[in-house]
């Protein structure tokens, strides 16, 4: 069993331009400095074994390569159009691995430089370089733009490392940067308006008619025919080959009832987070569908109720979707207080699952192993987790798309 996260990349416009693969071989094996080559081996052979279409979604896969497995000409394993070659700090650039980078971009692979600081020692490998990471957090932000423009000039691409708030994002918009990978999309920015606008509060709506101990079928009814998107959505579903059902639809009453009152909770709250997520980049709402079918499936595992978990992980990426703190949001939200209280980081039975989540997706390996000691449960079974969510996000998105 391995063990992967993975990192979006986006471009100016909030598109995902790529994923940073991480891979582990498990949660207490964390590789450490010393241990670069066999990071890179592991990365490579996951990325060929489960395939990068399937954890990039046809974009790009950002790996880190240490000096041997570099040379070794493995790297040839994966496609090139779609393989950016991270060359880690600790590479010294002598005449092997310059030559070697040059190999590899006449073969059409992309070359970025890992964990960028300054120029100093770096210029042969600036020389090749497609794509140079820098990481903000060790670079003062009034050098920001000066060390943006001088790499730009010469037609390289910068791309910020650890941005983690939306005004970060906006600075280094103005300062030229390219890409940005890092945790902003993750938090809210600061908003003048306190309300939800009424479009988003339609699809709260639904989410608090599906939290109620008993369903009132009639109000869903009237819910879904409000909006011709909703019942195309709810057709299409049925439609999939996950219910084969050979009966013809007559209303949308019937086509409630036939998906049985648990997959209609769970139908409602896909199609709340998809009409949320409107106007936003996809990958918010995949990264929230995976987080929501992850605690899922660690809810039989650890004897919770899943239809809780499941709305944990939903909401967490619920701020971002509505650009609202998330403190507004639980407000009008009737959720049980274990899950108000995990997603502010407050005491609660939830909390360990929630920050396994978090940790999971972020490959905090540490804080990983930790949850799941608190938890007592098995990490390849987190792992195998992970990797089904993962799978079900893609393939529930492409059907209510």
């Amino acid at each position: 069993m391995r063990f992967i996260a993975r990192q979006p990349i986006f471009d100016r416009q909030q598109q995902v331009f790529g994923y940073e693969l991480l891979f582990r071989s498990g949660m207490t094996g964390a590789y450490d400095a010393s241990d670069a080559e066999q990071a890179s081996c592991s990365t490579l052979d996951t990325s060929v074994m489960m395939g990068l279409d399937v954890l990039c979604h046809g974009t790009r896969a950002f790996l880190n390569f240490g000096r041997d497995v570099l040379l070794s000409g493995y790297p040839a394993f994966l496609p090139p159009q779609q393989t950016v070659i991270e060359i880690l700090e600790t590479v010294t650039p002598d005449d092997e691995v310059i030559a070697a980078c040059r190999n590899l971009k006449k073969q059409g692979y992309t070359i970025a430089l890992d964990d960028f600081i300054s120029a100093e020692g770096m210029e042969p490998l600036i020389q090749v370089a497609d794509i140079i990471k820098v990481d903000i957090r060790q670079v003062a932000p009034e050098k920001w733009a000066s060390l943006a423009s001088v790499h730009s000039n010469r037609g390289i691409r910068m791309l910020a490392e650890k941005v983690e708030t939306r005004e970060e994002f906006e600075r280094l918009l103005v300062c030229g940067y390219h890409y940005f990978q890092g945790y902003f999309l993750s938090r809210p920015a600061t908003v003048a308006q306190s309300e939800i606008p009424p479009m988003q509060a339609n699809y709260l709506r639904l989410l608090q008619l599906v939290q109620a101990p008993q369903l009132d079928f009639a109000e869903l009814e009237r819910s879904v025919k409000r909006e011709a998107a909703l019942c195309y959505r709810l057709l299409r579903y049925l439609n999939s080959s996950a219910f084969g059902f050979t009966k013809d639809v007559t209303s949308i009453r019937h086509a409630l009832s036939l998906l049985g009152e648990n997959e209609v909770r769970r139908w409602m709250r896909l199609v709340a987070l998809v009409g949320a997520g409107q106007g936003r980049p996809p990958e918010l709402v995949r990264a929230a569908l995976v987080r929501a079918r992850f605690c899922e499936l660690l809810a039989g595992k650890l004897k919770k109720s899943s239809q809780n978990l499941f709305l944990l992980g939903l909401l967490s990426a619920m701020d971002v979707l509505l650009e609202l703190p998330l403190e507004i949001i639980l407000e009008r939200m009737p959720v049980s207080k274990s899950i108000k209280d995990a997603l502010l980081d407050r005491p609660s039975p939830l909390g360990p699952v929630y920050k396994l989540e978090r940790a999971y997706e972020a490959g905090n390996w540490d804080a990983c192993q930790a949850e799941v000691e608190e938890l007592r449960i098995d990490e390849s079974e987190v792992a195998a987790s992970y990797i089904e969510a993962a799978g079900w996000a893609a393939e529930l998105q492409s059907k209510t798309a």
